[in-house]
């Protein structure tokens, strides 16, 4: 029996996709947990299933307990291939539960990266017998997400109102940005301590500064958070570094 998944990730765009498919019939909201997420992620989830009016399906890897677990065992952050987190944690969880009749839904936006990085997922999974991105396909952009959850009188997910343009694992290996870096240091010190310790490690430089890769905790006190820009973390991860870069 072909099921209809929309793949949502806690985030704005993912959750207003799995809206507008309900409305149009029979849909399993599916969620892969990384262990790395906010505590406020499992308040804007149930906040979520209300709204769905159904509960969202949790999956995870039966091999990894969380971002770091992956990171520490295998010993590779990210790269042109993507990142290790996304592979483990998102891509496998997902290719265990998907059936070849599954149709498949994603919260692309019609911002033009998204929408771009959209129709490159569909060249790289042709194998998926159906593929959509209802936001696109109603001209939908981030910021009308943001307001259609407001409106809807869901408070949004704690990440974005401390800055950060994506809710994403904490922190995210992808982004290069020294703002987002910057912005992690400020709130999330023991996680960004312990990036940088082992990104130091592993010899892997993860932010850029004036085109230079340099080590995060090289990044100077004062560098500001105005703009703390972290890659959407998708299943096409390594396109989203690409994106970065």
């Amino acid at each position: 029996m072909s099921r209809t998944l929309s793949w949502f990730s806690a985030g704005a765009a993912s959750a207003v996709a799995t809206k507008l498919m309900l409305l149009e019939g029979p849909c399993e909201a599916v969620y892969c947990e990384t262990g790395a997420e906010h505590e406020d992620n499992q308040r804007f989830i149930a906040d979520c299933e209300k709204w769905f009016g159904q509960p969202v399906i949790r999956i995870r890897s039966e091999k990894y307990a969380s971002t770091w677990d992956v990171w520490e065992k295998r010993r590779w952050l990210a790269g042109i291939e993507g990142a290790s987190c996304t592979d483990e944690l998102k891509k496998q969880p997902r290719f265990a539960y998907q059936r070849p009749t599954d149709a498949h839904v994603f919260g692309y936006t019609c911002d033009a990266s998204d929408a771009a990085r959209f129709g490159r997922f569909k060249a790289n999974f042709p194998e998926l017998r159906s593929v959509r991105a209802p936001l696109i396909e109603r001209g939908i952009d981030k910021a009308g997400c943001l307001g259609f959850l407001q409106s809807a009188g869901i408070k949004l997910p704690v990440m974005y109102a401390l800055g950060f343009h994506n809710n994403n694992c904490i922190p995210c290996p992808k982004a290069t940005s020294p703002d987002y870096w910057s912005a992690m240091r400020m709130h999330f010190p023991a996680e960004f301590d312990r990036m940088a310790k082992l990104s130091r490690e592993l010899d892997v430089r993860l932010t850029r500064i004036k085109d230079v890769r340099t080590f995060i905790d090289e990044i100077p006190a004062d560098w500001p958070t105005t703009n703390p820009i972290a890659p959407a973390c998708d299943f096409l991860c390594h396109i989203a570094v690409e994106d970065a870069a």
